[in-house]
């Protein structure tokens, strides 16, 4: 009985509580409505220990004008027979030969090898129909391209070849030189000097030789001593020679050793082009020459 008396008594009280919570709840949802875009510390109710992040604000997407059409779909690839005729014949050898792989009988081992001479058969067949339109035509031929494989022919190539980097080499010479850099006590620097002697009488162009200790070189009377030139060409091995055009201050490396008169053609043939220094334009350098 007591206890029914204290209930009864609390109902008042416990009436007005959900009356309070009501409200809150009413008051907060009536809140949130007006204003959904407030920052969460303007709601007094969340309390400071909460952290949310502003809401993401939406841009609508304005509608394309309506004379701008879309693309016209691409047209269909068309299918081509022989390539699903390849990628089936490619796919079949495959499993044929992973069956033959993992379950090596006499069957699976033959039936591979008979299918892969077939294959193999196919692409002689259509190396020699293409070795037929090689023949027919000069400009797919790949030995009329480059260098000749024929020795006649090499023999006619290589001839001409030299003849027209003599040419060059002597056009050079009207404004180019070539520095020759050794030291007296180098073996290889004296059996190459009778080389560089012969190749300046024979193309036209001006040997100077440098010593880089001071010494003489036989076939080069007027030979210079080092002025710092070397270290600035960085000149470590001898016997070195370098093609320069004193006019413009351009010098560039042909070789480091003994070359012969062959490679002392290609190489300065090669380099004193226009496509040889665009090949590699660092190594041309621009120096006071003496």
């Amino acid at each position: 009985m007591k206890r029914l008396l204290r209930f009864l008594r609390a109902l008042p009280g416990i009436a007005f509580a959900i009356h309070c919570g009501v409200c809150l709840a009413q008051g907060v949802a009536d809140d949130a409505l007006r204003d959904e875009r407030a920052p969460y510390w303007a709601d007094r109710w969340r309390g400071w220990h909460f952290y949310e992040e502003p809401p993401v604000e939406k841009v609508p997407l304005e509608p394309l004008p309506p004379s701008v059409a879309a693309p016209p779909a691409a047209p269909p690839i068309p299918e081509v027979p022989e390539l699903a005729e390849f990628e089936h014949l490619k796919k079949t050898l495959e499993d044929v030969r992973n069956i033959a792989i993992m379950r090596p009988s006499e069957a699976n081992v033959r039936r591979y090898m008979e299918m892969e001479a077939s294959v193999v058969a196919r692409a002689s067949y259509f190396a020699d129909v293409a070795q037929r339109v090689a023949w027919s035509t000069p400009a797919l031929d790949p030995t009329l391209q480059g260098r000749p494989v024929n020795a006649k022919a090499l023999q006619v190539f290589e001839r001409r070849q030299l003849d027209e980097r003599a040419a060059s080499v002597a056009a050079l010479g009207k404004d180019h030189v070539l520095f020759f850099f050794y030291r007296s006590d180098c073996p290889y620097c004296h059996a190459f000097a009778p080389t560089l002697a012969s190749f300046q009488s024979r193309h036209g162009i001006q040997i100077v030789a440098v010593s880089l200790d001071g010494g003489p070189m036989p076939g080069f009377p007027g030979a210079r001593p080092d002025n710092g030139i070397a270290t600035a060409l960085k000149v470590e091995q001898v016997p070195a020679v370098f093609l320069a055009q004193p006019f413009s201050r351009k010098i560039m490396p042909i070789g480091f050793g003994v070359l012969s008169e062959s490679q002392l053609l290609e190489r300065i043939s090669i380099v004193s082009s226009p496509q040889g220094e665009a090949m590699l334009p660092g190594i041309v350098q621009h120096l006071a020459l003496p």
